[in-house]
């Protein structure tokens, strides 16, 4: 597909970050364990190898890293203080800009060279996340690492933690990566889910019981976005479903009748301190979120402090250290169930930078640098729209020759009150990508609401 119009000039872009492209060694198909030395070198762990390159480059680190690890140069020195990221997306991007407005040098590590993240850093390790020489290299640059989405292989953070402080820890993003184990540490805190089983066999799969269908299939692990999943009527379709999955192991959900979905965002330090946003109001399409709305009223404040209560349960109950975003189901006879969690900010707290005091982005930025967690408070009711790849689409019209994508009247968008606009620097436009996201501001609620509508109107965007 043609790469997307320039819509906005990323003014922010670092003219010339530091892109490392490392000799790479291979990793085991499960991206755990021991990991494959380049030709000629015998086979070693993967932290053994870190450590030697480590050893390697020790002339040549830039100096000892301050205590606390304080936003800017350490005082006397002209050492920098550089936080990374492992993971180079728009979660990515905009912890670097946090970062960056902070004082922070920054570190991104992913192989992309056109990544949203690693465009704006001031380094860019252009390897493999189990790259023992990229890990090498984020170990030898950073005072700290976080991540930007929970894909990234557990194993890697662990490497990392040999070295550098790591927040999350590898154990939390293991158990979010991993649905049988995210369900069992809900039960584990007393947070309601619900009805499931695990499908790892024939055996288990025979054994469902009739109680659980209607209900959703999931792949255990690497679903996000609606991606691994599939809605099952009867054992058949449950059947069927799982060998269209490749018959890899799957956590099937009993379907429940919703009347809304919500989520909760907290940071959490090393002290134990956790603060939160207030809980957003999310409304999803084809498994993607497309709005969400934070406004006093927006949820019933009873079951917005139930939210609340669990999100800070699951929290404590990690040892995390974080941002790390809760996501429920309100159903329609006023139940408050968990679905999952994310451990990272999260599309549902985007709308912080325009309409809270604090970003989930800065909080993230303070809870890895072991600086203090201020509750963050909520200025203005919002609304943020997710701007996906299909509103750069032309509709093709038999018999005629048309550009194949356009550019999104963002003039038109941005003459609305309160418009806050965000792209993430992406170059293709691909139908369900989030190319940036659209948050509006207001004195009220209803304000905000109207203004995101009449956007929807000049985008194409169904309106809510």
């Amino acid at each position: 597909m043609t790469d997307a119009p320039a819509p906005l000039a990323a003014a922010d872009d670092v003219a010339c970050p530091v892109v490392l492209s490392l000799p790479g060694v291979v990793p085991p198909p499960d991206g755990a364990g021991a990991v494959a030395a380049p030709a000629g070198q015998a086979g070693t762990t993967l932290g053994a190898e870190i450590e030697a390159v480590l050893h390697g480059l020790a002339d040549t680190r830039p100096g000892p890293a301050p205590a606390g690890a304080a936003p800017g140069n350490a005082a006397g020195s002209h050492a920098e203080v550089t936080l990374g990221v492992v993971g180079g997306g728009q979660l990515g991007r905009m912890f670097v800009h946090a970062a960056q407005a902070m004082g922070y040098f920054t570190a991104v590590l992913d192989p992309d060279p056109a990544s949203p993240a690693g465009r704006v850093s001031h380094h860019h390790v252009q390897t493999g996340y189990l790259d023992a020489d990229g890990l090498a290299q984020m170990a030898h640059l950073c005072v700290a690492v976080t991540t930007e989405f929970e894909n990234v292989p557990a194993a890697a953070l662990a490497t990392l933690a040999r070295s550098l402080p790591v927040a999350p820890a590898a154990a939390a993003v293991g158990i979010a990566q991993d649905r049988a184990a995210e369900k069992a540490h809900f039960d584990r805190c007393g947070v309601p889910c619900a009805p499931y089983a695990l499908i790892e066999t024939p055996e288990q799969l025979a054994a469902v019981g009739a109680h659980l269908l209607p209900g959703i299939l999931k792949t255990a692990r690497m679903g996000y976005d609606g991606k691994g999943q599939a809605r099952v009527v009867d054992r058949d379709a449950l059947t069927a479903a799982w060998a269209q999955l490749q018959h890899v192991p799957c956590v099937l959900e009993k379907m429940l009748p919703l009347a809304a979905e919500c989520s909760v965002i907290v940071a959490r330090g090393a002290d134990g301190t956790v603060v939160h946003f207030p809980v957003q109001r999310n409304l999803h399409r084809d498994g993607i979120l497309a709005v969400t709305e934070v406004h006093e009223g927006n949820i019933d404040p009873a079951q917005a402090q139930q939210a609340v209560d669990a999100a800070k349960s699951i929290a404590d109950g990690l040892g995390y250290v974080g941002v790390l975003c809760v996501e429920f189901f309100l159903l329609q006879d006023g139940r408050l169930v968990v679905n999952e969690i994310a451990p990272r900010p999260h599309n549902s707290g985007h709308y912080t930078i325009d309409a809270c005091d604090s970003s989930q982005f800065a909080l993230q930025v303070r809870a890895m640098a072991g600086l203090p967690l201020a509750a963050p408070r909520q200025h203005s009711p919002a609304v943020m729209l997710n701007l996906l790849g299909d509103l750069w689409q032309l509709p093709q019209v038999e018999g005629q020759v048309l550009p194949a994508q356009r550019t999104p009247a963002w003039d038109r968008v941005l003459a609305l009150p309160g418009a806050h606009l965000h792209l993430y620097g992406k170059h293709a436009a691909v139908p369900g990508r989030k190319m940036g996201h659209l948050t509006f501001t207001a004195a009220t609620a209803v304000a905000a609401r109207e203004a995101a509508l009449e956007a929807c109107a000049i985008l194409g965007i169904a309106p809510f």
